[in-house]
């Protein structure tokens, strides 16, 4: 446009705000798809089994569907912006342990967990619901670091009191109920971790001397977090409580590296691990065994003993091939007392095979990958270590048992999460996915304040 000579160029219009898409469609859709696999695989198990559908068919599809539409409408109504996938994850994880723990009680009509375990994972569901309703910006945990450091330590140490179970000091059992409080534990310790690294982090990443190639931060900086460490892992060796010693260690090792961004303490880390691996493995007799049993899983066998847990998980694995002997046609049992908790995934590895259980890592990975992108798009650092150590968490797990069952690593004992038996687990993994949706809430939901009119 010209005026008096002089030409005008008009400025653009602005560009409309975009609003990010809440996706909640999407996840009620991939929610119904999680239960009518699971009942699914309930059904299948069933016509294996007796040629007929189980008469509790429709109350487990049911029992299962509420609790997933539970949860959904919580997130709906408190975490609008929330990863889809990650609810959905949950519930079809929950349901393939269900049915799995469900086959494994036919073969053991004097020992039915699945009816507990269907309970426990009520419970879960319930917390989950709680956390996402009531909590609504994930930074008011920071303020409690200190109560939650001091929480999980004395849930750590009341195991010690209570007489061993399988040679670990990992139970409370009171009047036929038993918690494993360890479980509890690595959530609070994820919290303070994470809060004490986001108040430090400068002076964790620069301050102090070098030495080499690793710059170490001053004692008065480091020292508090090293103390909470080494006591929470101190007490679980004393309970010979192996496997969630290495899991709070590798949380800490991974923590520290994403609060400093030195890869100098995963090599540290690394160093330190291999060395208590191998002083404990020859000094405890209990992992001894393990390791032996680890290094030679057939020698029972060639002894005239017969096969132990790992070589009959390995058997199972490799009756499984490609495709499985389709769910109830399997023999995982022989593995024995074990076989629905630390090795319950020889039973998913038979009776799905290779696919199956390929599928379930991919789950697994899923959930993981979510939890790691929901804390690299938040902007506070404390929602990003938290996430990173919750999402570490179900990581390091999968891979201690993955690697356990499979013969990659010796054996020690957790469980799988959401599919082996275990309501503290359940109950537990909850809660994570709890914590990781709504970070993920806040992290698309800052982007969606900011472009909003």
């Amino acid at each position: 446009m010209t005026k008096a000579g002089i030409t005008v160029v008009e400025a653009d219009a602005p560009a409309p705000a975009v609003r990010l898409p809440r996706r909640r469609g999407i996840e009620l859709a991939l929610i119904v798809l999680a239960v009518l696999l699971s009942v699914y695989g309930y059904c299948a198990v069933g016509l294996a089994k007796h040629g007929t559908v189980p008469p509790g068919a429709a109350g487990y599809g049911a029992g299962l569907g509420a609790l997933a539409l539970l949860a959904h409408l919580a997130v709906r109504v408190r975490a609008p912006y929330a990863d889809p996938l990650l609810l959905p994850i949950g519930v079809l994880l929950n349901g393939v342990g269900l049915v799995l723990i469900y086959r494994l009680d036919l073969e053991t009509p004097g020992d039915r967990a699945a009816p507990t375990q269907l309970v426990w994972s009520t419970l879960g569901v319930t917390l989950f619901t709680v956390v996402v309703l009531a909590l609504r910006d994930h930074r008011v945990l920071q303020r409690y670091a200190y109560v939650c450091v001091v929480g999980a330590l004395v849930l750590l140490l009341l195991p010690i009191f209570f007489p061993a179970v399988n040679g670990a000091r990992i139970w409370i059992r009171i009047a036929g109920f038993s918690i494993q409080p360890g479980e509890f534990a690595k959530v609070l310790l994820a919290i303070f971790f994470a809060a004490y690294l986001a108040a430090n982090r400068n002076a964790l990443a620069y301050a102090g001397r070098r030495v080499g190639w690793l710059q170490l931060p001053t004692g008065r900086v480091l020292g508090p977090i090293v103390a909470v460490w080494l006591l929470s892992v101190g007490v679980l060796v004393l309970e010979r409580d192996l496997g969630t010693s290495l899991l709070f260690f590798g949380l800490f090792v991974v923590l520290l590296y994403v609060a400093t961004g030195r890869t100098g303490w995963i090599a540290v880390g690394l160093l330190l691990a291999s060395l208590g691996a191998v002083a404990v493995g020859w000094l405890e007799p209990h992992v001894h065994s393990r390791v032996e049993d680890w290094l030679h899983p057939f020698a029972s066998i060639e002894a005239g003993q017969g096969p132990n847990q790992l070589a009959q998980s390995l058997f199972a694995f490799a009756a499984g091939g490609v495709l499985g002997t389709g769910l109830g046609l399997g023999h995982s049992t022989l593995i024995g007392f074990a076989a629905k908790s630390d090795f319950i995934l020889a039973t998913a590895g038979e009776e799905l095979g290779l696919a199956g259980l390929s599928a379930l890592f991919i789950l697994y990975g899923l959930l993981v990958e979510r939890g790691y992108r929901a804390g690299l798009a938040l902007r506070d650092p404390f929602g990003r270590l938290l996430a990173v150590g919750l999402a570490s968490i179900v990581a390091l797990q999968v891979f201690v048992i993955a690697g356990g069952v499979t013969g990659l690593i010796p054996l020690t004992g957790m469980a799988m999460p959401f599919l082996a038996q275990g309501g503290s687990s359940v109950v537990t993994n909850w809660a994570i996915v709890a914590l990781l949706i709504r970070i993920s809430d806040s992290a698309r939901g800052q982007y969606d304040r900011e472009v909003r009119p």
